[in-house]
């Protein structure tokens, strides 16, 4: 698999994030291959891993439209190629 994306959610918690943010990449047929969330104290943090092979939005706009939801939630969302994050996350 060479063609994941790193979506990470950072914000205070409220009902419904999960169900938003994964409902966009089901509507993009991406599909969410681990998840990982936790709240710190109010604060919701959530990492995803989704494969895009079968996408049906260039990444760009993948990264507009959960950005777009983030904003209207109150959280921040930041989505990265696999190959953009490892490189920036490299020492």
């Amino acid at each position: 698999m060479d063609n994941r994306a790193i979506v990470t959610v950072v914000g205070k918690d409220r009902v419904g994030i999960i169900a938003a943010l994964s409902s966009i990449l089901a509507e993009a047929n991406a599909n969410i291959v681990d998840i990982s969330q936790t709240i710190l104290q109010e604060f919701f943090t959530m990492v995803m891993i989704a494969d895009l092979s079968g996408c049906t939005l260039d990444l760009a706009e993948l990264q507009d439209r959960l950005a777009r939801k983030g904003e209207e939630l109150g959280v921040k969302v930041t989505v990265q190629h696999e190959k953009v994050f490892g490189y920036m996350h490299r020492v």
